[in-house]
């Protein structure tokens, strides 16, 4: 016997679901739910079967193929027109020469079809409609029949007035091949609504049979939630089975991974090497398909989520529906029907009311709360840069198709023939997405030189000193988080890319529009000729290299595992410092690092200095960028007295030269600058601003009191390694143990803290900062610098990635400046309040 499965509906009811999908391959937990109709077909002895396909046909031919796969024998038949579910199966006439079931590709069933086959057989049946009795016929094809079963009466969607049964049509139909004869060639045509009642009244061989078993007519999200939840349940006599089962209504695929801590309530479905991390709990009925991510302390509760998707840590999902490849970030909160559709980016702390459906490759904002759907547009990423560059969850928001794109639209910012040098750390996750990068360049024109892994200072100093080379491109796991990736694109002068350089690279990725260069134009890819050695010979020239050999320095460094280890080893020979080295081999499983992790390596750091009667601690970042001190005595220095110290000890060296240092910085840096005749240029907080203004004539030092140091001499550029050494130097003419240079060094005292602020009203709060101070001396830097007197001040600005401000204080003592920090969060709240408020908001003066 032969099936006709008719699969060429829409399912504009299901939609976003059906966006880039036919209706029938929408999965029901493991598997599409034609897949589900096949093993039923199968398991029938039906294996020789018509497909009759319309939207998206392709989708499905491509997928199955021709059954081969299957133990079956698939036949496809496409409509130029719509047709109708009639018109399909007699544009499929040429292969039914007996007996055949017709059944929808979009329904869920479990009936017996071969008692329903022998029932229509032994009633010597023109057509059978298989029906069955549901509590709700309102929607549905109520079809009356007699004792015998013979069809009397059709009620297409009746009102409650009108329903006499509950007996359904199911779209389920055993038909003989003659019933083909009475449907119209090439015009839409009907079943129920046209052919049936037509046999009817012709008084045909029409019957009716109620089925025993299970059926749901996929439809929409709610009976699509239905669906999946009755598979786990066991309420549908599957054919085949979902997965092993681990017992406790716990169903898994393949290489799944369940952290101890995790907790997992069933009936749940884990596909194909899902990873449960620590302390998740999964409350089921709840589906979560192949290869999805779900992070730390999550709470999901009857959702279903499908495959290759990223759930970040701490996200709150009840009832909702994720598709393919969404990332969803930490803290998501999303309620009852919401569905996310394909390549959606949920920004951190985001809330979704109740059914909210977003369409695909759409992105919400950090902290954003979403009360309606949203529908049109392709809005993708907000913005491609972020303070460390181009950042996301490796393989979910930076996959190698979106590096590649990346590098591509560089390129066309880039001359014909330039060089771009590209180096990494030493993660796997690194490797992949630079040779991606590099695969996207010479498409352009755009030639490649390869570093290897190198220190970014390293990259930087290649890049300035190349003549052919136009930019630089570092790829690192983010020293913050091990799922994250950094993508830092340089300029031809070592430093972070310009604003106006970002946004004409985001312009070209977001247009597609790349330079494709002709066959002889093709760039080339070549290994940059000992970058390592030409940095470090360039750096000997810039140092006193007799007067720290002189000094005889003990040292204690620490590498952190990243890569300045063998660059800055071969400097401190060179140097005659004699070196203790901590976490010098290069390890990619350590080079993302917690804050208590890292805090705890400077405290054993500091018992290693003290132990071994060192001058110094030094800890490197990852990527030899950043510095942290411990002093002579084992005590840990704080950044921003740390940054103190640098400019004290260069000022002592140098006196009478500018040097840098944030807007947010003490007022100790002035203290400072004017011991020494020095005058201070205050800059914006965020790297580029030190790296641009290291340009400036006659800078001796930016400091930025985190533990990053410029010293442009060398080069105008972020330098944990020419910081350290310029630090022994400056101690070298200093002649004093580093703890006594600390305790003269002016005391200050501050506070930080943040404010939600929702994205929508950060320029309103901002207005009304800037009004409320209109009788204050403020510097409007990185937002406002409030001078409340000539001892305290106030700074507060909007956080660009998330939905904050950031509070920075000020005052005579701690107390005090941890109470500005708190009127000040006060006074935000309010104004916020004022702007979300119906009514007009208040004047401030």
């Amino acid at each position: 016997m032969k099936a006709v499965v008719m699969a060429g509906g829409e399912g504009s009811r299901l939609r976003p679901l059906t966006i880039g999908r036919p209706k029938p391959m929408v999965p029901i937990v493991n598997k599409a739910v034609i897949h589900h109709i096949f093993d039923l077909l199968k398991h029938h002895g039906i294996t020789e079967v018509i497909v009759t396909l319309r939207y998206m046909a392709s989708a499905i031919e491509d997928f199955f193929g021709d059954g081969s796969s299957l133990g079956m024998q698939i036949t496809y038949v496409i409509e130029e027109a719509p047709l109708g579910t009639a018109g399909s199966v007699k544009n499929a006439a040429q292969y039914l020469d007996d007996t055949f079931i017709v059944i929808s590709g979009d329904a869920l069933t479990d009936f017996n079809l071969q008692e329903i086959v022998r029932v229509h057989r032994e009633r010597r049946a023109m057509a059978s409609i298989t029906l069955t009795r549901v509590p709700d016929p309102l929607e549905f094809g109520v079809i009356i029949t007699d004792e015998a079963g013979r069809v009397t009466q059709f009620l297409e969607k009746p009102s409650w007035g009108e329903v006499i049964s509950d007996t359904v049509n199911t779209g389920l139909y055993v038909l003989e091949p003659e019933v083909l004869d009475l449907i119209p060639e090439g015009v839409p045509y009907d079943f129920s609504s046209e052919l049936f009642p037509r046999m009817l009244a012709e008084k045909c061989a029409l019957y009716g049979y109620v089925a025993e078993g299970y059926w749901c007519d996929v439809g929409n999200i709610s009976e699509y939630m239905r669906a999946n939840a009755d598979v786990l349940y066991g309420r549908l006599h599957l054919a085949e089975p979902i997965g092993v089962h681990l017992g406790g209504g716990i169903w898994v695929g393949e290489n799944v991974e369940i952290a101890p801590s995790a907790q997992l309530f069933g009936p749940i479905y884990l596909g194909n090497e899902v990873k449960i991390k620590g302390d998740v709990r999964i409350y089921g009925p709840a589906v979560i398909r192949d290869y999805t991510v779900v992070d730390n302390y999550n709470s999901i509760e009857r959702s279903v989520i499908w495959r290759n998707n990223y759930i970040g840590e701490s996200c709150e999902l009840r009832g909702v529906i994720i598709t393919r490849q969404c990332s969803i970030k930490s803290k998501v909160i999303a309620f009852e029907g919401v569905v996310i559709g394909d390549n959606c980016v949920i920004g951190e702390g985001a809330t979704l009311h109740a059914n909210v459906k977003l369409w695909p490759s759409k992105e919400i904002e950090a902290g954003a709360t979403i009360k309606d759907s949203i529908i049109w547009g392709n809005q993708g990423r907000r913005a491609l840069f972020s303070r460390f560059g181009v950042s996301g969850v490796v393989n979910i928001d930076l996959t190698p198709e979106f590096a590649a794109k990346l590098s591509a639209a560089l390129g066309a910012t880039l001359p014909k023939g330039s060089y771009v040098a590209i180096n990494r750390d030493s993660h796997r996750s690194s490797r992949m997405l630079k040779r991606a990068l590099i695969s996207g360049l010479p498409g352009t024109g755009v030639n490649v030189w390869d570093l290897g892994n190198v220190a970014i200072p390293v990259l930087r100093h290649y890049v300035r000193q190349r003549k052919d080379t136009s930019a630089g491109i570092h790829v690192r796991l983010s020293p913050f988080d091990q799922r994250v990736v950094d993508i830092r694109i340089i300029d031809s002068q070592g430093l972070n890319q310009t604003s106006a350089a970002e946004r004409a690279i985001e312009r070209n990725f977001f247009r597609e529009d790349f330079r494709r260069a002709f066959l002889d134009e093709i760039g080339v890819i070549a290994y940059a000729h000992e970058p390592i050695a030409s940095y470090t010979e360039d750096f000997m020239r810039h140092v006193d290299v007799q007067r720290i050999r002189d000094y005889g320095f003990k040292l204690v460094c620490d590498y952190s595992h990243g890569l300045a280890g063998d660059t800055l080893a071969d400097i401190f020979n060179h140097l005659g410092v004699d070196v203790v080295p901590l976490n010098a081999r290069v390890d990619e499983t350590k080079l993302a690092m917690l804050q208590p992790e890292f805090k705890a390596n400077q405290v054993r750091m500091g018992k290693i200095v003290h132990a071994l009667e060192a001058q110094l601690g030094v800890q490197l970042d990852v990527g030899g960028e950043k510095i942290f001190l411990v002093d002579e005595q084992g005590n840990v220095i704080d950044d921003v007295t740390a940054a103190a110290l640098m400019m004290e000890l260069a000022l002592y060296a140098h006196p009478g030269r500018p040097v840098a240092a944030p807007i947010t910085m003490p007022n100790a840096f002035e203290t400072i600058a004017g011991w020494h005749g020095a005058r201070l240029l205050r800059i914006p907080q965020n790297l580029g601003g030190p790296m641009h203004t290291a340009t400036y004539t006659g800078v001796l030092l930016i400091a930025d009191g985190a533990g990053s140091f410029i010293f442009p001499g060398f080069q105008p550029a972020v330098d944990g390694m020419m910081a350290t050494v310029r630090l022994l130097e400056y101690l070298a003419i200093r002649k004093m143990p580093v703890s006594e240079i600390i305790a003269y060094l002016p005391k200050f005292h501050m506070a930080k803290g943040t404010v939600h602020c929702p994205w929508e009203v950060k320029g309103g709060v901002m207005r009304m900062l800037t009004q409320h101070h209109q009788h204050h001396q403020v510097d409007k830097m990185d937002g406002l610098k409030v001078h409340l007197n000539a001892a305290e001040w106030v700074h507060l600005s909007p956080n660009p990635d998330r939905p904050h401000f950031e509070i920075v204080a000020e005052a005579e003592d701690d107390e005090r400046a941890r109470q500005i920090v708190a009127e000040y969060s006060d006074l935000i709240r309010c104004f916020i309040e004022d702007l979300n408020a119906p009514h007009e908001p208040r004047r401030e003066g």
